[in-house]
């Protein structure tokens, strides 16, 4: 197989590894003496209902509601699917998480509700708390967003700014058993952190979610300032040691590290050493492409595989092009690695890299040296935030389709092959 190949096959072995239909069932549950609802939201809330349907016994009572991205739904039969907007939310997931709170209020002890979370759910399930419209909802997140602002700090936001974020749903469930299946694709693997924590306590306050705001600049529309300034602890999101929490289980059953270690055996099995660096890189995404620069030139053995996860981040200018953080990772490691002989993928295990529609992108050796035969400006390209259209003119983009799942980003750099 050429270099290429083997890439673009290793990157499906990590997305595999994360496939809902195939590490969901053993985690499920025996159903309980009453009934069973679902809920969920996320990049793989579809793929993971349908795996819920596929094992859950026919003559136990199940129902139940998720939301997804828009073009990730699949059919099913007990389990409602919506579609909903990402990253942005929308009024259909606003309605879709309303439903979700008033279903989870009418459950008992002898009930169980379980939620299906994965990355994209803070999101798809983002229903404004009161005081608080859609529209500056939005606006905060889109700010988050161009900011360049950390996974992390933008959900400890959306926590305080939405009705099912930070431990909310968990509360809402009237003390009927609670487990929470959940892909994660934030780097720790925290509950809290994935998907804002439907189901997990949360160690923040609206003062943190305030702070968080004004360190990134970001104008703050009336509601949310009034809502954040306003807001006293007994009214804020359930913290650690609430009694809502003794009843809840919050379950990590996929995660970056599982799918880095697939992919590293992919290349074992093809006679290629690997060495997974990190399943939690993060940080600007020029940044991290010269570490890993940087590590590629001191490393003597070869042929050898690194590969690495995580989440980087893109600080976009006010005018700026196309592309994701995983196309912008590889140009900006193209330009670093210059004339070094290696091959490199970055892809979202999700399919879809930033906004746009490819998961990632692919270069080698040659690509700089075909941009310049095409009268292509690397440099500038990456400059103005430009790696979609770079790559679609060399016709390296790796489009996927929505895959359904997400552990985060994948990234292999292979050295030592001709």
């Amino acid at each position: 197989m050429n270099p290429r190949e083997l890439l673009l096959e290793s990157f499906r072995a990590a997305v595999a590894a994360a496939d809902p239909a195939r590490i969901l069932p053993p985690h499920l549950p025996a159903p309980p003496r009453g009934r069973t609802l679902v809920v969920g939201g996320g990049k793989a809330a579809a793929s993971m209902a349908a795996a819920v349907e596929a094992h859950w016994p026919a003559d136990a009572p199940l129902s139940g509601l998720v939301v997804t991205r828009y073009q990730h739904g699949l059919p099913t039969r007990r389990i409602e699917v919506v579609e909903a907007s990402h990253p942005l939310p929308d009024g259909r997931g606003e309605e879709a998480a309303l439903r979700m709170l008033e279903m989870a209020g009418q459950l008992g002890p002898s009930d169980l509700l379980l939620a299906l979370i994965s990355g994209g759910g803070s999101s798809l399930l983002a229903a404004p708390v009161e005081g608080v419209t859609l529209k500056e909802l939005r606006q905060v997140t889109k700010a988050l967003l161009h900011a360049g602002a950390a996974i992390h700090d933008i959900n400890t936001v959306r926590k305080h700014l939405t009705r099912l974020s930070g431990g909310r749903l968990a509360l809402a469930a009237n003390g009927a058993h609670t487990l929470a299946l959940i892909i994660s694709d934030v780097v720790g693997d925290d509950p809290t952190h994935i998907a804002s924590g439907p189901c997990a306590p949360d160690p923040t306050s609206c003062a943190d979610a305030l702070e968080r705001l004004l360190r990134f600049r970001i104008t703050l529309p009336a509601g949310v300032r009034r809502h954040l300034e306003q807001t006293v602890p007994k009214t804020d999101t359930p913290k650690p040691g609430d009694p809502c929490f003794a009843n809840t289980e919050n379950r990590v059953i996929a995660s970056a590290q599982t799918s880095l270690q697939a992919a590293s055996a992919y290349f074992e099995h093809h006679g290629i050493p690997a060495v997974v660096l990190s399943d939690s890189v993060n940080g600007d995404a020029q940044a991290v492409a010269k570490q890993h620069a940087a590590l590629a030139r001191t490393v003597k053995s070869r042929p050898i595989a690194l590969i690495s996860g995580g989440e980087t981040t893109v600080t976009l200018r006010p005018q700026h092009g196309r592309g994701g953080r995983n196309t912008e990772f590889l140009l900006a490691l193209a330009l670093e690695l210059n004339d070094t002989p290696a091959w490199a993928i970055a892809c979202d295990t999700d399919g879809i890299d930033g906004s746009e529609d490819n998961a990632g992108a692919l270069i080698g050796p040659d690509t700089l040296r075909r941009a310049h035969a095409r009268g292509l400006d690397a440099v500038n390209s990456l400059a103005a935030h430009d790696s979609h259209g770079f790559f679609a003119a060399l016709g390296d983009l790796i489009v996927s389709g929505p895959t359904r799942t997400n552990v985060n980003d994948y990234r292999a750099l292979l050295l030592g092959l001709d």
